[in-house]
């Protein structure tokens, strides 16, 4: 299912000249990509915080049984709805979110990725500091051009 284990953001397809989808808009690669994305945007934003001193982490809380699709339809919302049986508890997703916001052994840790309150495993193309720079200079240029 999506977050399982952390590792949504391995199946992202991340193409930098069509942040918006215009060419791709398949729910379940721009939700993979998503996940990609938010972890090389921590890293970029891990990277502009050092010199002052704040630290930034990124981290999959898993598959949480929460609302998400519950308006869709089909087979695909079917799935969702019987895996949600199985997910974690809203409580038990927000633990890593907690452990990162509170545990003094990592407050110097910055721009990891979590699962499970450990460091979790990510692909090569999500520690790509290129990437995250020119993702970072594409966010900003959609956001200037959403005023």
């Amino acid at each position: 299912m999506f977050g399982q284990k952390g590792r949504a953001h391995r199946k992202g397809r991340l193409d930098l000249d069509d942040l918006q989808s215009a060419r791709n808009n398949s729910a379940s690669v721009a939700y993979r990509t998503s996940k990609l994305c938010n972890i090389l945007f921590t890293r970029e934003l891990a990277h502009r915080l050092a010199p002052h001193g704040v630290t930034a982490n990124s981290f999959s809380p898993g598959f949480v049984a929460t609302r998400f699709g519950d308006e869709a339809g089909g087979l695909p919302a079917l799935a969702l709805r019987a895996g949600k049986l199985f997910a974690k508890t809203p409580e038990e997703g927000a633990r890593t979110l907690v452990y990162l916001a509170s545990e003094p052994g990592i407050s110097g840790v910055s721009g990891e990725f979590f699962y499970n309150c450990c460091p979790g495993r990510i692909m090569a193309e999500a520690s790509d500091a290129g990437k995250g720079r020119r993702l970072w200079t594409e966010s900003e240029r959609i956001a200037d051009c959403a005023e």
